[in-house]
């Protein structure tokens, strides 16, 4: 834990500066690339689109993204986050308006496979960011904070969503022509507000006073340091630990989850509600995402003071498969409790994921490491909507959904799985293990 007064001002005021504005960054982000959600039925009809060529098309996001995480995170790792982060949100933001030109399929599957390359980064550039500012036994919390993010694009974005699909016809343009046309310029906006906002290392922050400023520095510096006494600052140290292809397998499951629900829970919540997307539909969706908010906050707070994250991230993990299994054949009322437990569920248990890779990396490893981390279980992101697609199509609805629930419950096994495989990892390097709780 900190003790030092000096670090802890430090750490409260560097908080207060960066983590809204990073929190709003992750807003623009995950509205961005899962506002198509919103826009599935609308969109499908006028651009031509079927269930199949829908399912492709959004999951080609993840390729794309997939493809170019490592070199982007390496970039930004070379030129500074303040730079690099107004690179990837202008291009990010221009590109999602520009899915209002969709035709029909083929300009779909471009426009989301660019959307992909350009957001490429960002993730795991904010996760690498944390690591600059922030002491290990606070990034917990810090990355709980910032998962707000998520369920916030929902509770603020699903009405603004269901809002501008009801903008039909003004001006010529489709209600879905209207949502990615504001929601994307939103983004490109806030990039160019990061460029004269961010600074790239606590060395660089004027607004810290100057003894605050040395002593966050010497903390980050004291951790870099013991990262490379074990061998883990390294490129070569990203590709080659074991532990990071565990941590590949879990992230992948997580994201299974969450994309397996997220791309289909307006149209789910539609369904519950017997009526189509729109206003209603957007204020009800964000009932989960208000759960999912009180969960990212007080779980991983409590794993920051317990030590407790291995075991309560499998806990917060396994409620999200049953919340998931639950949904796909219950009343109405009960499925959207399902559904609140599922979202609370898969959102809150991935800033206690990230301490586990952080923990491990640093200097450039962590700039590649956790990069491979995000690309690879993004692709969890493409599968998710083809497989669900499939096992409906083959299986008959709800079938998808019992799948990715299943995925969920080996995510929950993998994570238990980390304690004997960080026990034989760390003993045979000789690395210390952590002293308290199942870290």
């Amino acid at each position: 834990m900190v003790d030092n007064p000096t670090l802890e001002r430090a750490i409260a005021h560097t908080r207060r500066r960066l983590v809204p504005f990073l929190l709003l960054m992750y807003v623009l982000s995950f509205l961005d690339r899962a506002n198509i959600g919103f826009a599935k039925d609308a969109f499908q009809a006028s651009a031509g689109i079927s269930a199949a060529a829908y399912a492709l098309g959004a999951g080609l996001f993840f390729l794309s993204y997939a493809a170019f995480e490592i070199p982007s995170n390496l970039i930004m790792h070379r030129v500074g986050a303040r730079i690099w982060m107004c690179r990837i949100m202008v291009t990010w933001g221009l590109v999602s308006a520009a899915m209002m030109f969709t035709t029909g399929e083929y300009s779909f599957y471009a426009l989301r496979l660019l959307l992909g390359a350009a957001e490429a980064g960002f993730f795991p550039g904010v996760i690498l960011y944390v690591t600059y500012w922030f002491p290990q036994a606070k990034r917990g919390q810090i990355l709980g904070l910032f998962y707000f993010g998520a369920p916030l694009s929902f509770i603020l974005g699903a009405p603004l969503s269901g809002y501008l699909l009801e903008l039909h016809g003004a001006h010529g343009l489709e209600g879905w022509q209207w949502m990615f046309l504001i929601e994307g310029l939103l983004a490109a906006a806030v990039g160019v507000w990061a460029f004269w906002y961010l600074d790239d290392k606590p060395t660089d922050a004027r607004w810290l006073p100057a003894d605050e400023r040395k002593a966050l520095s010497a903390a980050i510096a004291a951790e870099d340091k013991v990262k490379e006494s074990h061998g883990h600052a390294s490129l070569k140290a990203a590709f080659a630990n074991p532990r990071i292809l565990h941590f590949v397998l879990i992230y992948f499951l997580i994201q299974m989850s969450v994309y397996g629900v997220v791309f289909y829970l307006p149209t789910q919540v539609a369904a519950l509600l017997g009526t189509k997307v729109g206003v209603l539909v957007g204020f009800v969706t964000a009932i989960p995402w208000v759960c999912a908010m009180a969960a990212t906050y007080f779980i991983p707070r409590l794993a920051d003071q317990t030590g407790k994250h291995r075991s309560l991230a499998a806990l917060t993990l396994a409620v999200s498969g049953a919340g998931i299994a639950v949904s796909a054949a219950a009343g109405p009322a009960v499925a959207l409790v399902a559904l609140c437990c599922a979202a609370a569920g898969f959102i809150a248990v991935q800033p206690m994921f990230w301490t586990f890779p952080t923990r491990y990396l640093g200097g450039v490893a962590a700039a590649a490491g956790i990069a491979l981390v995000n690309a690879m279980g993004a692709l969890g992101g493409f599968f998710a909507p083809n497989v669900k697609n499939w096992a409906d199509a083959s299986f008959g609805a709800p079938a998808g959904l019992y799948v990715l629930a299943g995925t969920t419950f080996i995510g929950v096994v993998a994570i238990l799985a980390l304690g004997s495989a960080r026990q034989t990892s760390a003993t045979r390097a000789g690395a210390p293990l952590t002293a308290r709780g199942d870290r």
